[in-house]
C-alpha cells in the first residue's frame, strides 16, 4: 500500500525504515481502535534485531478515509539518501456545466451594443433591421451555426459522400440587460433567465462610437459596462446560493450521521464557500473546483484526514451565471477593425487580465461582418476582404467557443456519408457510441479507431492499415479530437 505524499518520508521508505504489513493475527485491536478494514504498518529496523524500535522517533499517525484508518509510524532513518525529485503531474481545471454535449451559447450584453446584428451575421439569417431602442429584442432567438473544421472539408473532399453532416453550435439572442436587472429593472429577470438556460455566454462590448446609435448609459465606456455585466450576474447569483443555502440549513439542523445527512453537510459547505466567492466579487468559473473522483487530505499535526469532494456535482444544479464560460466580443468600428487599434482595447485586456483571467478576447467589428453577409458569393467576399486588409473573425469566434465549452468532436466516414459528432472532452468510447445512437452505448463492444491525421497523411484507409495504424479499443478509451471511429455494437434487447 503506497501511503500518501504527506506522510513524513521516514515513514515511507529508507533502507533503514521500510514498511511492512503486521503478520501478527489480531494486531489491530492492539491499538485499542475499533476501525473497518484497519492495516497496521510496522517498521523493520536494521540497526537494533531484538527491538525494532530502540533508538527510534516514532510518531503516530492516523489516516481517516471514509470506511478505513491506516496507523503507521514515522521515525529517524540514519541513511540521509537522497530521493529523485518527483515530476510534477499538472492537475486540469475541473469544468463546470452540464456534461452533455448537446449545449447552447447564449449573446449577452447591454443594450444597443450590436448584438442582434452579431446574431443575424453569425447566423446568416434575416431579423429584421435590428431597432435603434433598448429591449429592441425581448424574446430569445435561436438559431444553428455550422462548426467551421478544416479536418471535416478533406474528408468530405476525399470521400466525396452522398451526405456531408457538419457539426453545429446552438446560439441565442437574448435581451439587452440593464442596470439593475437583477433586481427587476429593464427586463431584468426576464433576461436572467434566458442566460440561466445556455451553457456559455457570448459578452458583446460597445468600442465604437455613433452618435445616431444611443448608448443606455449615455456615453461609450467598456470597462464600466463590463462592470455592470458582471456585477449583475453575481448579484443574481448570490440570491440563487442564499436560497440553495436555506434549503440545505434547514435539512442540516435536523442532525444525524447517516450518509444522507453527512452528504448534505458538505454540499452545505460547498455552497457557503460559493457564496464568500461571490460575495468577494469573484465569479464561480475562475475558481478551482474538486470533482467527485478526486479524495483530497488535509494535514493537522499527525493527522491527515481525507474526504470525498463533491464540490462540481453540488455546484452545477445551481445554474449560476457567473460560472458559465465567457468569450468577450470587442465590438469595433469597421475602420478600427481594419487598421487593427482602439483606445479601449488596452484598458479591457488589462481588466480582463484582473477580473477574467483565462477568459478569450476577440475583437470584431459587427458592422463589418454585417457588410459581408450582403455579398452574393464566397469569391466576392473573399475579395473585399483582401480589398481592405482584413478578414471575418466569426470562424474564430465559433472555433474559440466550442474550446470554452470543452467541446471536442470525432468522425464517422465512408462514400455513403461523413458526419462530424460533437463530444466533451474526455468522453469515454461507450459515451461517443451513443452519441450516435442511444443503444450503442448500451450494447457497446468495441471501437475501431485511427486518427484524422495519420489518415491524411498516408492518403487512404489500405494505407493506414498496412502500416498498422488502426486500433481497437474498449470500454475505458478516451476519445481523441479528431479520431475516426468505426463502432461495433451488439443488438439491443427488446
Amino acid at each position: 500500500m503506497l501511503l500518501p505524499e504527506a506522510l513524513p518520508m521516514a515513514a515511507r521508505a529508507g533502507p533503514a525504515g521500510n514498511l511492512q504489513r503486521s503478520k501478527v493475527q489480531g494486531a489491530e485491536k492492539s491499538f485499542g481502535h475499533h476501525t473497518h478494514n484497519s492495516v497496521i504498518l510496522n517498521p523493520i529496523s536494521s540497526t537494533a534485531p531484538t527491538s525494532p524500535w530502540r533508538g527510534v522517533a516514532h510518531t503516530r499517525i492516523e489516516l481517516h478515509f471514509a470506511k478505513t484508518t491506516v496507523f503507521a509510524r514515522s521515525y529517524a532513518s540514519k541513511s540521509k539518501k537522497k530521493m529523485a525529485p518527483k515530476k510534477e503531474v499538472k492537475q486540469e481545471k475541473v469544468m463546470l456545466g452540464r456534461p452533455g454535449n448537446n449545449l447552447k451559447s447564449g449573446i449577452v450584453g447591454l443594450a444597443n451594443v450590436g448584438k442582434s446584428t452579431f446574431f443575424q451575421a453569425l447566423t446568416k439569417c434575416q431579423l429584421g433591421n435590428p431597432a435603434n431602442f433598448p429591449y429592441a429584442t425581448i424574446n430569445p432567438e435561436e438559431a444553428r451555426v455550422v462548426v467551421p473544421d478544416e479536418r471535416f472539408d478533406w474528408l468530405c473532399s476525399h470521400y466525396k459522400p452522398k451526405s456531408e453532416v457538419p457539426s453545429n453550435l446552438t446560439v441565442y439572442d437574448i435581451a439587452g440587460l440593464t442596470r439593475g436587472a437583477s433586481t427587476g429593472a429593464g427586463l431584468g429577470n426576464a433576461f436572467l433567465s434566458h442566460i440561466r438556460a445556455v451553457d456559455a455566454i457570448f459578452q458583446v462590448v460597445r468600442c465604437f462610437d455613433d452618435a445616431e446609435i444611443i448608448h443606455v448609459e449615455g456615453d461609450v465606456d467598456p470597462i464600466r459596462d463590463l462592470e455592470i455585466i458582471s456585477e449583475e450576474l453575481r448579484l443574481k447569483d448570490i440570491e440563487f446560493t442564499e436560497k440553495a443555502l436555506e434549503n440545505l440549513s434547514k435539512q442540516t439542523r435536523r442532525g444525524g450521521q447517516t450518509l444522507e445527512m453527512k452528504k448534505m453537510k458538505e454540499e452545505q459547505a460547498t455552497v457557503e464557500k460559493v457564496l464568500e466567492i461571490l460575495k468577494e466579487g469573484k465569479d464561480v468559473r475562475h475558481q478551482d473546483w474538486s470533482p467527485k473522483e478526486v479524495r483530497n487530505f488535509s494535514v493537522s499535526f499527525t493527522r491527515i484526514y481525507f474526504r470525498d469532494e463533491q464540490e462540481v456535482e453540488t455546484i452545477n444544479p445551481l445554474f449560476l451565471l457567473s460560472a458559465k464560460p465567457v468569450v468577450y466580443l470587442v465590438n469595433l468600428s469597421e475602420r478600427d477593425y481594419i487598421r487593427q487599434k482602439n483606445k479601449h482595447l488596452p484598458k479591457i485586456a488589462e481588466w480582463t487580465k484582473t477580473h477574467a483571467p483565462g477568459d478569450p478576447i476577440i475583437p470584431i467589428s459587427v458592422s463589418f461582418e454585417d457588410r459581408l453577409t450582403r455579398f452574393e458569393s464566397q469569391k466576392e467576399i473573399d475579395e473585399e476582404c483582401e480589398k481592405v486588409g482584413a478578414k471575418s473573425s466569426l470562424p474564430k469566434i465559433i472555433t474559440t467557443m466550442r474550446k470554452s465549452m470543452n467541446l471536442g468532436s470525432f468522425f464517422t466516414t465512408g462514400s455513403d456519408e461523413v458526419r462530424q459528432w460533437t463530444i466533451r472532452n474526455g468522453t469515454k468510447a461507450p459515451q461517443a457510441a451513443g452519441v450516435i445512437h442511444g443503444d450503442f452505448e448500451k450494447t457497446f463492444i468495441q471501437a475501431v479507431i485511427y486518427p484524422y491525421n495519420i489518415l491524411k497523411d498516408l492518403g487512404s484507409e489500405a494505407e493506414v492499415k498496412s502500416q498498422g495504424k488502426v486500433m481497437t479499443k474498449g470500454k475505458d478509451y478516451v476519445v481523441e479530437d479528431g479520431d475516426i471511429i468505426l463502432i461495433k455494437a451488439g443488438a439491443a434487447k427488446g
